[in-house]
């Protein structure tokens, strides 16, 4: 059987391998009783781990259909973000900005608690690197929020090594959620990556499909990717989006990678990739493929 669970860190969360992101939650246009439906499929399929952020809209809508199972919280692990400061039609901000004050976190937080209808979150992230970020204050946030029992663990999302370094040295982190996908290969290149074995903690990985561009956009590169992924799942006997989460599931990293499609069928394909090994060879058909150019 293939362990479809993760340990992020020494000490970390246990979370599923495929993760449940709800940042399209909003526009999936499901009644309350819809959106527990699709939950409870998801936490049938071995999916109990479940994204949202601040910003997303999704944490209100999810909160709902938990109150009409309350029971459920038990049986899933809840991320949330915060440090965004959205700026939209109705908001007298003049710009969208980075807000990773004590008093911000502590009040994002305080909020997506009550929409999300539970007194705690398993994983709380800082959404962006903010370049006015103070990671003493950060760290200050994050242990009162520990000790009040309303934050399990904590993490970051987007930042650089160097970015997680600055503030893994005030409070213990357990994951960096960052872009990866066949279409964004940037961290296995940039030291995020290497980071991560180095200090023994899973990545979160998000856009795994290059938000559907992998097979929606009409580029060379993603023709060329298409392509490659059409005949290792016909080899494999997958789906190509099934290739997609193996690829991504292989590396030695051990990450957690988010789906963010509300169709039980795309969650079946995406839970099909683990323990699913791709050989070498076919890892490196898939990153050819994607850059052009045969390894150097």
């Amino acid at each position: 059987m293939p362990n479809t669970r993760i340990h992020l860190s020494a000490n970390g969360p246990e979370f599923s391998r495929i993760a449940l992101g709800l940042w399209r939650l909003d526009s999936w246009q499901l009644s309350t009783a819809k959106r527990l439906d699709f939950l409870q499929q998801a936490i049938a399929l071995g999916i109990t781990t479940i994204d949202h952020a601040d910003i997303y809209g999704s944490e209100a809508p999810f909160g709902e259909a938990l109150a009409l199972a309350p029971s459920l919280r038990t049986k899933i692990e809840i991320i949330t973000k915060c440090g965004i400061v959205w700026r939209d039609e109705k908001s007298l901000l003049r710009v969208t900005h980075y807000d990773t004050s004590r008093a911000h976190i502590i009040a994002s937080l305080e909020n997506s608690l009550r929409l999300l209808g539970t007194d705690y979150v398993d994983l709380l992230l800082i959404h962006r690197p903010d370049p006015l970020m103070q990671a003493d204050e950060i760290a200050e946030a994050f242990q009162l929020l520990q000790r009040a029992g309303k934050v399990r663990h904590f993490g970051v999302s987007n930042f650089t090594p160097a970015q997680f370094d600055l503030l893994a040295s005030r409070h213990k982190l357990t994951t960096n959620q960052i872009e990866l996908s066949p279409l964004h290969l940037d961290s296995l290149h940039d030291g995020t990556l290497d980071q991560c074995q180095r200090l023994s903690i899973s990545p979160i990985i998000w856009s795994a499909l290059g938000g559907g561009r992998v097979f929606n956009e009409h580029s060379p590169r993603a023709e060329r990717l298409r392509v490659t992924l059409a005949a290792l799942g016909a080899e494999y006997g997958v789906s190509a989006t099934t290739i997609v989460y193996a690829w991504l599931l292989q590396h030695p990293s051990k990450p957690v990678v988010l789906t963010g499609s509300g169709r039980v069928f795309a969650l079946r394909e995406a839970v099909a990739a683990i323990g699913l090994t791709l050989t070498r060879e076919h890892w490196f058909a898939v990153w050819c493929a994607s850059t052009g150019t045969a390894v150097p």
